[in-house]
């Protein structure tokens, strides 16, 4: 009896346990919590609407310089890749010939200049006497007619003179305006402006300096119908700024300002051509460089300012990853219209009042919930002084 009474409470005991072995088996394992993110609560904003595009720098004015006489070379008075003054004599062309054509052309209006004092004398007299009848009437005609035509040798003779003297001055070949005089194209002794003005420099002003670039007229048309309803107010084309950044990534310091848009759409490249002054006084930039330039078009009315992490890209493209009302995490494409400081402008895909996720984006995906907490930008990893933060709650 004894070893029945023992065995009974620990076979009881046994079933116990396995009973409770069964009740936690069916609970399963403990749930995580959602996990905690950085969002930021949006709500809309004006922002500068800027595009960025490539152009290349060209000079404010180009010149060449000619030879616009005949002759022979006889130096270059000018050093090459040097700035030089309008006016400034950057050639010798040799001036013997052009001096004896001046002497020769000199020496003829003397001698017309004589023929005419006789003539004038002649005629002169002729008119004295017609009236007493010593002098025919014929006599009078020609006498007349000789002077007239002194007059006119004299005349002649002194344009002659003056367009040797031209010729003469033309030996010194001068720079036409002021900028830098560019690599000599034509020797010394060689012979120059023998029937046609030879090429023998070119000088280009630099400062200031053109940057010509295009924007296509698609995206000029949709400007301009963002415009008409109001979601965008474009500047005035001598209000629209232009900022270079140099082929190295470094910013210019000097601003430029759009002067000229072309009226036509280029056939070739479907693109509108426009242009921008900018100040070159330290002569960083030079012609024919081609640079990125970011333009401000005008305004941006009613976008969003997303900080740039919280924006991801996979080959459908852009989109942010918004928290809902229900807690739970939904993927948003986004539309980008540029960027102001360290934000995107989104201008589609969001709305006012969406939650969009900037930290923790790791420890999220789309459908499943998260806990929502305002995003601290010292703590995001993004600067605190970042625009976005005018649209955080």
């Amino acid at each position: 009896m004894k070893p029945t009474t023992l065995r009974t409470p620990a076979l009881c005991l046994g079933l116990l346990a396995l009973a409770a072995c069964g009740k936690g088996k069916d609970q399963g394992p403990p749930q995580m919590p959602p996990p905690e993110v950085g969002v930021i609560t949006l709500q809309p904003q004006d922002a500068p609407l800027s595009k960025e595009l490539v152009g290349r720098l060209s000079p404010f004015r180009s010149a060449d310089v000619r030879a616009r006489v005949a002759g022979v070379l006889l130096k270059r008075t000018y050093a090459e890749g040097s700035d030089v003054k309008q006016g400034q004599v950057l050639f010798q062309i040799d001036p013997a010939p052009l001096k004896a054509a001046l002497d020769a052309a000199q020496g003829s209006l003397a001698q017309a200049e004589a023929s005419y004092a006789n003539a004038r004398v002649n005629a002169q007299r002729a008119r004295e006497l017609a009236p007493k009848g010593y002098v025919s009437k014929a006599d009078l005609d020609n006498a007349l007619a000789t002077e007239r035509t002194a007059a006119a040798a004299v005349q002649q003779a002194r344009a002659s003179v003056q367009s040797a003297r031209i010729n003469l001055g033309y030996a010194n070949v001068t720079s036409p305006i002021d900028g830098r005089a560019g690599q000599q194209q034509v020797t010394e002794g060689a012979l120059v402006g023998q029937g046609e003005a030879t090429l023998l420099t070119t000088v280009d002003q630099i400062d200031p300096l053109y940057v010509n670039f295009t924007l296509s007229a698609a995206e000029l048309a949709q400007l301009r119908a963002a415009q008409t309803k109001g979601n965008v107010t474009l500047a005035p084309p001598d209000k629209t700024g232009v900022q270079i950044a140099l082929p190295g990534g470094q910013a210019y310091p000097r601003p430029g300002t759009l002067d000229f848009s072309d009226t036509t759409v280029n056939p070739a490249t479907g693109a509108v051509n426009l242009r921008a002054q900018v100040p070159n006084p330290d002569h960083t930039l030079l012609p024919g460089m081609y640079v990125t330039i970011k333009a401000d078009l005008g305004e941006q009315h009613k976008v969003f300012l997303v900080p740039q992490q919280a924006v991801l890209r996979d080959t459908a493209g852009a989109y942010a990853m918004v928290v809902g009302a229900d807690g739970k995490v939904a993927r948003s494409d986004v539309v980008i219209g540029g960027t102001r400081g360290t934000d995107w402008v989104v201008t589609g895909g969001l709305k006012a009042g969406d939650r969009v996720v900037v930290s923790g984006l790791q420890k999220v995906k789309a459908g499943a919930p998260a806990k929502a907490t305002p995003w601290q930008p010292g703590a995001g990893g993004a600067s605190a002084q970042g625009p976005a933060a005018a649209g955080t709650k």
